[in-house]
């Protein structure tokens, strides 16, 4: 009854803010406000504090980003309140798009190298002449379009104004972010003419009249959606891979694949299964032909192919010969539905996921420090784009990354590195180990996935750009490459050339995933000097994070519901708790599904566990003087960086997990910390001047320590009072009798088990 509910809110709190056009200073006051209310530190609005000038769409951005709902209702609620607007809060936020908490900004830092005076006035006449479109579209269209081609020269602006511009006005304006982009491309409803211009973005009148070819849709008696909000929701609704590839552009070839085959005995080359195809298909001549995106793919013959390559996945089709597609045994007898696509679909992309973590070459540290073999990792790579970078402009104009190889045809047949390995051996007549050339081929096809980040490169200290993979593995024989064949769509984010210290692998890709410090050189390079488009959108969306709630928590851990509801008790009153026990009961375990459970899902990212150890110190924990090659740095430490990633995303909460708390001289470790501990000192009104640094630093309300302790080492008496009083202490005992592991031990049934226990 409540769908879409947030419009008369949204649309009401719009108007109110064009009355501020010219009081900006009051403006912020109110927002300040808001914030004295609900006890929440203010975002991030500038650099060295409070904002002195804000534009509108920012002013959205403060409950428009990836925060709870109880959160967004919190400060809706405020908003209400201090504007004294006539409406409700809103019950349900379906199909709103959301900025990435870090960054909800629309202008820049005046401390930016790419601040402009006039971005913030520019975006309040933006605003202001799209709420006069919206109630008179003729007489203030060219106004509109000016405004709108002004704002795109402003960095992190572009798509993002599409999502400001649906915010306050949800039944006029089109809202084009990564996933509405990403649907609009999968649908057949909207003329391919219409997207064209997504690889370059939009100008004014071009998004105007993509706009006004939806409202020409939302009338037809066919129509899938009647609204922007209800075509937006779908696309956030949507949970596969969100690509060009995706479920509703490729899976419709699964049938007519299997048909073909079946029709002509059994097996045919490529080239018979098309036709035989086109025909049961009946069809035109152009749909045979349509080709689309800036390398010209022709559409009907990269589906297929993308068709067949999970068939063979699957085990439906025998690839052993080349150039001849053949059924198996299993294909003979199945009757090939859409559900089952589908699910074949689903099935193969949740295998390719897996390689990625179960691959022995790789030691993927953060997901073996935390334990989740389950949860996936946004991983980084260094990539060349060519030799000697010979292609980074073409790949970066065409928003690709390919490498090649041609002659090995489609990389998604070889089933393992070996399989690789004899293949170029036998391509270059060669016995040589190609070891680095079949990995990197494997790792291209297999294990990069949509939301990874890249590093173009060129040489060992050089970085040309910066990027964000949107889809999977794509083999284009039909480019007009014919050479580079092999191809994955990027968003290319920063171009430069950008020297660095560090020396990197000279392999074509490389995962640097496990090298943090290199990859935080890198970016600060970039971000120091790139005047290119900053992320702004939420981009890591395309993978899904798991959730887990109270019921996972109690299948998964050995305590009962009492025991948990005591123990999230006493970690909301001090903010720290130590878990203790002897070895073996499963703390580490506990401590990082507890986190989860109060976040209600396995979000890594707010999620750090470090160990404790004799030589830990002050230096390590918070900041402190590293050797370098020739002298020494100041460096960050662990909980300081986790500190300040949780302030800048104030309403989540974060947890950080220290293991052998007891075996660290924790005096030596918190140094000045000691007193922020406490959860009345949390926050900037209790901030203290670092050591090493002159600077402040607080600890954020948001930020939860949970420590573990082994009740059997001696090193207990190293918990002095100071610490001890700062800190909860929950107990726990083997769960031998507990109903989980007594309905475990039935489930075994092992008179063996049950006579050691």
């Amino acid at each position: 009854m409540n769908k879409y509910d947030w419009t008369d809110f949204y649309t009401k709190f719009a108007t109110k803010l064009l009355e501020f056009k010219d009081n900006r200073k009051e403006l912020i006051q109110h927002i300040l406000n808001i914030y004295d209310h609900i006890d929440q530190d203010l975002p991030k609005l500038e650099e060295n504090g409070i904002p002195d000038d804000i534009d509108p769409f920012s002013v959205f951005g403060l409950f428009n980003k990836s925060i709870t709902q109880e959160h967004r209702k919190e400060i809706i609620k405020e908003i209400i309140k201090e504007f004294q607007l006539d409406t409700e809060v809103p019950e349900d936020f379906s199909g709103i798009p959301l900025l990435n908490p870090v960054r909800i900004i629309f202008y820049q830092f005046k401390s930016s190298p790419n601040y402009k005076e006039d971005q913030i006035d520019t975006l309040w006449d933006l605003f202001s002449t799209a709420l006069d479109y919206a109630n008179n579209p003729e007489s203030n269209k060219e106004k509109f379009i000016n405004y709108f081609d002004k704002s795109q020269s402003f960095n992190g602006v572009l798509w993002n104004v599409t999502m400001g511009l649906f915010w306050i006005r949800p039944d006029t304006f089109i809202n084009l972010d990564a996933k509405n982009r990403a649907l609009i491309e999968i649908q057949d409803f909207i003329p391919n003419e219409s997207i064209n211009f997504f690889k370059n973005h939009p100008n004014g009148k071009e998004y105007l009249e993509l706009i006004d070819r939806f409202q020409e849709y939302f009338k037809s008696p066919k129509a899938l959606f009647h609204s922007f909000p209800e075509f937006s929701d779908e696309a956030w609704e949507t949970r596969e891979s969100l690509t060009s590839n995706s479920k509703a552009s490729f899976l419709k070839w699964f049938e007519p694949v299997i048909n073909a085959l079946k029709e002509l005995g059994g097996s045919g080359t490529p080239s018979e299964v098309k036709e035989k195809i086109a025909e049961n298909e009946g069809l035109t001549e152009d749909e045979l032909n349509e080709r689309r995106g800036k390398n010209q793919v022709n559409r009907f013959s990269n589906e297929v192919d993308f068709a067949r390559s999970y068939l063979v996945k699957a085990g439906f089709i025998d690839n052993k010969e080349r150039g001849i597609w053949t059924l198996t045994d299993k294909a003979k007898n199945v009757e090939m539905t859409q559900a089952l696509a589908s699910k074949i679909f689903k099935t193969e992309n949740k295998k390719l996921r897996e390689k990625s973590k179960n691959n022995p070459l790789e030691d993927n540290t953060e997901s073996n420090a935390l334990g989740d073999d389950n949860i996936e990792l946004t991983h980084t790579w260094t990539f060349n784009p060519g030799e000697q970078a010979s292609k980074w402009e073409e790949f970066f104009n065409e928003g690709i990354m390919a490498i090649g190889y041609a002659p090995l045809g489609d990389l998604s047949q070889y089933q393992s590195k070996e399989e690789i390995l004899r293949a170029l051996q036998k391509v270059k007549k060669s016995e040589h180990k190609f070891s680095n050339s079949s990995l990197a081929i494997w790792q291209f096809v297999n294990e990069l996935k949509p939301g990874d980040i890249i590093f173009a490169k060129n040489g060992r200290s050089e970085i040309l750009g910066k990027g964000i993979v949107e889809s999977i593995y794509e083999y284009n024989p039909d480019g007009e490459d014919k050479e580079y064949v092999n191809q994955r769509k990027v968003k290319w984010i920063a171009k430069g050339n950008w020297p660095i210290k560090d020396t990197l692998a000279l392999k074509t890709l490389t995962d640097i995933t496990d090298f943090p410090k290199i990859i935080e050189n890198i970016n600060k390079v970039i971000e120091a000097e790139s005047t290119e488009e900053e992320i702004t959108e939420v981009e890591t969306g395309l993978e899904e994070i798991p959730t887990y709630t109270k019921e996972d928590f109690l299948a998964d851990v050995y305590i009962n519901e009492e025991k948990y509801k005591d123990l999230i008790k006493l970690l909301k009153i001090k903010k720290n708790v130590i878990l203790e026990g002897p070895p073996g009961v499963g703390k580490t375990y506990l401590a990082k599904r507890l986190a989860y459970s109060l976040m209600g899902e396995k979000d890594i990212n707010r999620v750090e566990m470090i160990q404790f150890h004799q030589s830990y110190a002050y230096e390590d924990f918070i900041m402190g003087y590293r050797p370098t090659e020739n002298n020494f740095e100041l460096r960050e430490g662990s909980f300081y960086k986790f500190c300040k990633k949780a302030e800048d995303d104030s309403e989540n909460d974060y947890y950080f997990i220290i293991d052998e708390i007891n075996r660290g001289n924790l005096s030596k470790i918190f140094g000045e910390l000691f007193m922020l501990l406490e959860k009345d000192k949390r926050g900037k009104k209790n901030r203290i001047k670092l050591l090493y640094e002159d600077q402040y630093f607080s600890i954020p309300k948001n930020v939860y320590i949970i420590g573990m302790m082994n009740t059997a080492d001696r090193s207990l008496a190293l918990l002095d009072f100071a610490l001890r009083r700062r800190f909860g202490f929950f107990p726990l005992e083997p769960g031998f009798n507990s109903k989980g592991f007594v309905n475990y031990l039935n489930n075994i049934n092992s008179a063996k088990l049950h006579k050691l226990i």
